[in-house]
């Protein structure tokens, strides 16, 4: 390539020869120039570019690349945040249903020691490296939200199960199944026998416990004291009432120690043996009734072991 100049200055022209070297040199000087000048401008964008005021020359500095970056970064913090929420809600269900696990523990009169509730399970085994496979994020989150919907259904499950044990655990207190006073024989049981001031066959609707006077006398189950006062037959006498129309009664006390609507917890002392009313002696008459009917107490109660 010819490249001839020429002067008013001067009568003689200038002629300069290009060579195809000169081209390359050229060439190669422009492409380092645009080079350095977009490592610079990569440069500044990374470092200095969030110092930016100006809007126009902050956009122009800030490479696609990093707007992808930024972007990323938005959708991870993001991500983060749900699975933050999603794992204080399981930190929520976890203390409920320790919650629960040592409530029905204690109803179920089991030892906490064997299940160990405040530790974590043991695990183990060999390791091998087949048929392993790296964790992605959007199967964490799956298998985080699966677990999630597992510890919600145990809870109520665990919860349904409480309430059922607690109810048979109170219908236990209110059932009629300690002994009165503290004895292992009865002088007269229930059922048909002679009368001991008319010596005619007559239905007995109780048993007798004999005993010294003053022995205590203590509630078969927890319920509502229904009437605490003297009886022109049965002496002083206690009725508590259990519910589902279940009555226990407390007959020829010497002393009485509960009022009419208090209530009383299974084991408690509600009056004292004595011989008061129609009795030859002291002792504890004691029934059972289901909606006025007398029932047989042995069916009900449990000799202490």
């Amino acid at each position: 390539m010819n490249i001839i100049l020429i002067s008013s200055q001067s009568a003689q022209a200038k002629k300069i020869v290009l060579t195809k070297l000169h081209l390359a040199i050229f060439t190669g000087a422009l492409l380092t120039i645009v080079l350095l000048l977009a490592l610079s401008l990569n440069f500044f964008s990374l470092r200095y570019a969030d110092r930016i005021e100006a809007p126009v020359l902050k956009a122009l500095l800030v490479s696609p690349q990093e707007k992808r970056h930024q972007k990323i970064q938005s959708q991870l913090h993001d991500n983060l945040s749900v699975m933050a929420a999603k794992l204080g809600e399981m930190q929520a269900q976890l203390l409920r249903l320790d919650a629960v696990s040592a409530q029905l523990l204690e109803i179920s009169e089991l030892e906490s020691d064997d299940f160990m509730l405040d530790q974590l399970p043991g695990q183990g085994g060999a390791y091998t490296g087949m048929h392993t496979e790296a964790l992605s994020f959007a199967r964490f989150e799956r298998e985080l939200q699966t677990l999630s919907v597992m510890l919600e259904d145990r809870s109520d499950k665990l919860s349904a199960l409480e309430m059922l044990l607690r109810g048979e655990r109170l219908s236990k207190r209110v059932m009629p199944s300690v002994m009165p006073i503290e004895t292992d024989w009865y002088s007269s049981g229930f059922g048909f026998r002679r009368d001991p001031f008319t010596g005619r066959r007559a239905f007995h609707e109780g048993v007798d416990f004999p005993a010294k006077t003053g022995t205590p006398i203590r509630a078969t189950a927890g319920g509502v004291v229904v009437y605490s006062d003297r009886h022109s037959e049965y002496g002083n006498m206690v009725e508590i009432d259990h519910g589902d129309e279940m009555i226990s009664r407390y007959a020829h006390a010497s002393k009485l120690h509960v009022e009419v609507g208090q209530v009383v917890t299974q084991g408690q002392k509600i009056a004292e043996v004595g011989s008061t009313g129609r009795s030859t002696g002291p002792h504890l008459h004691f029934e059972i009734r289901h909606k006025d009917v007398p029932q047989n107490p042995s069916r009900f109660l449990k000799k202490p072991d």
